[in-house]
């Protein structure tokens, strides 16, 4: 059984090591995603204002060319209203030049809203560009950040894990299911804690327990914290073992 409690003071050393070394990383790799979802949405809006300016100097070259067709035909139909033999073929002239110069009032609208929205757009594409620069900078250095920490950390994260696997595979599968499912159940992962001046994180264990941990014999639990206790030895032949 002392056998069985180092494996699990081992694994217990091993995965607090690897939690330090990830809490390193601190929240890095998600302000890097918030930052990359940024990076998107600036980019579609510029997409989007880039698109709608292209649309909009087409659209006012249609119109204008729209509104010198209308005065070409208005032109045509008055030298025409000159030469017509009765009235029917002079109301429906007029009728052709008012609708011409309906044409031509609604064409000169829009080209006065698009004026207008000309001048809104050319400032919200610089104050795009300028945040999507801001942001891909900011994502430039969180990223060479988070690559610095990675570098200074994964070679002994690296072997740390196939450490755990080496001890995973030396210890009893009903023993690395049970630590496994205590650990992942606490929201600090400490699922096994060395028994220090008769308490187990603080807290003061009984006579009785204190003397069955020492013996080294058994799985011990906690009533209190629900983990498992171990005698201080173990941790301090785990860290001489997988700290070198």
């Amino acid at each position: 059984m002392e056998e069985v409690l180092q494996q699990l003071a081992n694994l217990q050393y091993i995965d607090t090591r690897i939690d330090e070394l990830k809490q390193l990383r601190g929240d890095l790799p998600e302000e890097i995603l918030d930052i990359e979802t940024e990076i998107t949405r600036q980019e579609v809006r510029l997409k989007q204002l880039k698109e709608e300016k292209k649309n909009l100097e087409v659209e006012k070259n249609n119109l204008e060319l729209e509104i010198k067709s209308a005065q070409e035909k208005m032109v045509k139909y008055e030298e025409q209203q000159l030469t017509v033999r009765n009235n029917r073929e002079y109301d429906a002239l007029t009728k052709e030049i008012e609708a011409q110069k309906q044409l031509v009032e609604n064409a000169n609208s829009r080209l006065e809203e698009i004026a207008k929205r000309q001048e809104e757009i050319d400032p919200e594409l610089e104050e795009v560009e300028s945040k999507l620069t801001e942001v891909q900078d900011l994502h430039k250095d969180k990223k060479a950040n988070l690559e610095k920490v990675v570098k200074n950390t994964q070679s002994e994260e690296d072997s740390l894990l196939e450490q755990r696997e080496k001890v995973k595979e030396d210890l009893e599968k009903r023993y690395v299911r049970s630590y496994e499912r205590l650990r992942n159940g606490l929201n600090n992962g400490i699922a096994v804690v060395p028994m220090e001046k008769g308490a187990a994180l603080g807290m003061a264990l009984p006579p009785q327990t204190q003397v069955e941990v020492r013996r080294k014999n058994k799985i011990i639990i906690d009533e209190n914290s629900g983990r498992i206790v171990v005698d201080p030895d173990f941790f301090t032949k785990a860290k001489e073992q997988l700290s070198s």
